[in-house]
């Protein structure tokens, strides 16, 4: 059995920020703002809130617990609890293992793009053409994929308190700044089409926060709930085992309901200031047309965005992908700890060898899938009918299918075998209040479970046969 972890945050808000950096990442400030353009606008918020609320609590709540309570990282803490679910364990290891691969490669792209506004190219990146040439190339995209992925291990390779705690102290309030910086820009933004047509930023914020009811069916809502549920597991880092890994550093006499509060509110707070920024920039000079690219927005139709701009579209680009590159280093920061720290354990050795080995092995893993869209490219039609390439194969299979089915089994787990009250007990710990109690319990032992299973059956496409 695994040691337990010696590592500490040296602070409350050291785990919060933590914690929200791993939430806070490409997930937010990428997936985030199409996924309300394509689901309505405000109708997609009100439903990601209101999933926010009930499942992110849960499944936060569950994770962090464990991990505290246990003092070990999600390959032993099962185990740990109940020697017959250690399985859960190693599946759950399978994820932020596969997620790696990936996210390394989309972390060289958002370093490629920074450095192209830094050096004043944005006419070049503003070309329909652009973004398709630099990731089917093999030689540079490699090479940004390999400086993301060697910063990525120093902070890992430096430790919880000089590195991880230290680097999110200081990259998330700078975050947040360049956030809410760039939103207020944009609501100041107008522009005058070749039609004659004025579009501003406050007509885009209307857009995206007035809920679209427009040709709604069941069908149309179900997809809507399926997009924020697969936008919650992102953004949270739930069902990964980064949060279990993240618990077991704290100190008991942290406030767990506070802190779990605290990053819900961050994780969820960047995500609608990331929409907010994004959106009615789109709308401004592209209309509703240029909300609807789909995850190419960042890569293709924000670039047009601040060509468009003029001179202060350089600036602007330049402190926007500056941004989010901070952010996916923060999560790859998470992911990349969450497999060091197994890793210390499964084989009792120091964290710089293990850092050293697995950034390598990682390393190597995505030059490979870096390569998905050249050298290795296929076209592989998924479950739900999207055409994908190596990159969308494991995204899928990490977010689609692994994440809803250990969650259904984490609650299973949870609800019916060790029981809610042991979850409160962590909670409750040197007399802290858990004032959701009640409402956890219910959430983990029916609804999450039922839920989950529905998601797992349409992710594999078993759904539509059955139905």
């Amino acid at each position: 059995m695994g040691t337990r972890n010696k590592s500490n945050f040296t602070s409350s808000i050291g785990f919060v920020l933590t914690a929200a950096g791993s939430a806070v990442g490409v997930g937010n400030i990428w997936r985030f703002p199409y996924l309300a353009a394509q689901d309505g606008g405000g109708l997609f918020l009100l439903v990601y809130l209101g999933l926010v609320l009930t499942f992110g609590f849960t499944l936060l709540t569950t994770d962090i617990a464990i991990g505290r309570r246990t003092g070990r990282n999600a390959w032993h803490a099962f185990g740990t609890i109940r020697p017959k679910w250690a399985f859960l364990g190693k599946l759950t290891f399978l994820v932020p293992a596969i997620i790696m691969t990936y996210y390394a490669v989309i972390g060289g792209w958002i370093l490629k793009y920074a450095t192209v506004y830094l050096t004043g190219q944005r006419a070049q990146a503003a070309q329909d053409s652009f973004f398709t040439d630099f990731i089917t190339d093999r030689v540079p995209p490699i090479v940004f994929l390999l400086i993301f992925m060697a910063i990525t291990a120093f902070v890992v390779y430096s430790g919880v308190e000089k590195g991880i705690e230290k680097f999110s102290k200081v990259v998330m309030p700078a975050l947040l700044l360049m956030i809410i910086g760039t939103a207020i820009y944009s609501l100041t933004l107008s522009h005058t089409d070749a039609s004659g047509v004025t579009r501003t930023g406050m007509q885009g914020l209307a857009v995206y926060l007035i809920p679209d009811f427009t040709g709604l069916t069941l069908t149309k809502f179900l997809n809507i709930l399926l997009d924020a549920m697969g936008q919650l597991f992102f953004s949270l880092s739930v069902s990964m085992g980064i949060m279990i890994t993240y618990g077991s550093y704290v100190k008991k006499e942290v406030n767990l309901e506070k802190s779990i509060a605290q990053v819900e509110f961050f994780d969820t707070g960047v995500a609608f200031l990331a929409g907010l920024m994004i959106i009615p920039a789109i709308f401004v000079f592209s209309g509703t047309d240029g909300m609807a690219a789909g995850p190419s927005l960042v890569f293709k139709s924000l670039p047009k965005v601040f060509h468009s701009m003029g001179q202060v579209g350089t600036l602007v680009g330049v402190i926007f992908f500056v941004m989010v590159l901070f952010a996916a280093l923060t999560s790859c920061v998470s992911i990349l700890e969450t497999l060091v720290s197994t890793c210390m354990n499964i084989f009792h050795t120091s964290r710089k060898k293990v850092s050293l080995v697995i950034g390598v092995i990682s390393a190597v893993a995505a030059v490979v899938v870096c390569l998905g869209y050249n050298v290795f490219y296929f076209e592989y039609t998924l479950p739900n009918g999207q055409t994908a390439q190596l990159l969308d194969v494991l995204d899928y299979i990490s977010n689609n299918f692994l994440m809803p089915l250990i969650a259904f089994l984490t609650a299973v787990f949870v609800g019916w075998v060790i029981k809610p009250e042991w979850i409160a007990e962590e909670m409750e710990v040197q007399n802290a209040k858990f004032s959701k109690k009640r409402f956890y319990a219910v959430m983990v032992r029916w609804v999450v479970p039922v839920v989950m299973a529905v998601l797992f059956l349409q992710s594999t496409g078993l759904l539509a046969k059955l139905t």
